[in-house]
């Protein structure tokens, strides 16, 4: 495969101008329709309390290239005086609904206020959509349902950013973090005492009723995605991976489908910028390789993993592709290919399913002066991937 046909050229979704800002990228790919689905936050300033809404980009694949239509703004994903953050959306196959869930937080209040003062004011809701976007439903607000009395032990909470997940026994999955209050004097919340952790919201009724599993502890972990892996058995596993406050991501697996995790672990291999940074996840069936690979043998188990983030330890900057072929093993994960060289942030992942050779979207936060100037797009190929990998391999940079 010529290299011209293995990665994209790089297309401005979100830019930049006229005093707004775009952040906090959400990919979706509808494979029935070959068709992309990107999701943001338009804001008045890159910060958090600056955010106002979501909006939309719908983008039609043909070969490596896509063609975008133009921006929308999703009018029913909000809540007066509030304002609409972290896009997550996730697809039930089975009945072709696309669930976008997202926060609401009061306006003005910042999230350092809401752990400082362990006063919740974030609703978690959602929107969905069975025409492949075209239109959506009003807002559901869940917090109550879902949530409950247990709120009033979280300072804060939110989902993904990013995608959830469908496992292959049909649960919906969206991956959150709740800011939880560990610690009280006279009955008073200390914020020293008050520390994020990664959970996920789960539904087995294809989005009809929505559950909370367990918090992940003890490590601390917010922003966070997830990935349905398949073992040398056939066995479904979930993997996690979370951001950090310490140097390493965190990654963490479910045996039960995303309700209890078992204990964290720092992975040595993908260091966390300073203040950390989100990061995407995605898996995909291992491809057959010949026995001549250094990345495949008897033992290569089903699924694969890619993961996007910022490679440089210093500052967020250079957007990093790290593949994983044996996800279920520690520090697993080769060198990274560097998608995007200078500033880069967030960044969502999805695959292209029903394709050979596999490819691979990307939607990340970019710029030349600061990570937050325009939201980009790319595609590339698994074999480009490979490529790196088999050359890294043999010492060939």
């Amino acid at each position: 495969m010529a290299e011209t046909s293995e990665v994209s050229e790089k297309v401005t979704l979100f830019r930049q101008e006229g005093g707004l800002t775009y952040r906090i990228p959400a990919l979706f790919y509808l494979s029935s329709e070959s068709t992309f689905l990107a999701f943001a936050e338009e804001r008045t300033s890159p910060q958090d309390e600056d955010a106002k809404f979501l909006v939309m980009r719908r983008g039609q694949k043909e070969g490596l290239s896509v063609k975008w239509g133009p921006l929308q703004i999703l009018e029913t994903a909000v809540l007066p005086k509030y304002r609409t953050m972290n896009p997550c959306p996730v697809y039930n196959a089975k009945e072709g609904t696309i669930f976008l869930f997202f926060i609401c937080v009061l306006d003005h209040i910042t999230n350092t206020h809401q752990i400082w003062t362990s006063k919740n004011v974030t609703r978690l809701g959602y929107i969905f959509s069975k025409d492949g976007g075209r239109t959506w439903s009003p807002m559901t607000d869940l917090t109550e349902q879902v949530i409950g009395k247990d709120v009033n032990n979280w300072a804060t909470f939110a989902v993904g950013p990013g995608h959830g997940v469908q496992l292959s026994s049909g649960r919906l999955l969206v991956p959150a973090y709740a800011y939880y209050i560990h610690t009280r004097l006279f009955g008073h919340a200390l914020c020293c005492g008050t520390k994020p952790h990664s959970f996920a919201f789960y539904s087995d009724d294809g989005g009809k009723t929505w559950q909370k599993g367990h918090l992940q502890k003890p490590l601390q972990a917010s922003e966070c995605q997830l990935a349905e892996l398949v073992d040398r058995n056939n066995s479904p596993v979930l993997y996690c991976n979370a951001r950090s406050h310490d140097r390493y991501r965190l990654e963490v697996f479910s045996k039960d489908g995303g309700c209890l995790f078992e204990a964290p672990f720092r992975s040595r291999k993908l260091q966390e910028s300073p203040h950390g940074c989100q990061g995407s996840v995605v898996s995909f069936p291992s491809p057959q390789l010949g026995s001549e690979s250094s990345l495949a043998s008897s033992k290569t188990p089903k699924s694969w993993l890619i993961f996007s983030h910022p490679t440089n330890r210093k500052r967020r900057a250079d957007l990093g592709i790290y593949l994983n072929p044996c996800p279920l093993e520690e520090n697993s994960w080769k060198t990274p290919w560097i998608l995007n060289t200078g500033p880069s942030a967030y960044s969502d992942l999805a695959v292209c399913t029903g394709e050979d050779p596999v490819f691979f979207g990307c939607l990340f936060e970019c710029g030349v002066s600061t990570p937050y100037e325009e939201i980009a797009f790319q595609l590339f190929s698994g074999e480009k991937l490979l490529k790196i990998q088999k050359a890294s391999s043999a010492g060939k940079n």
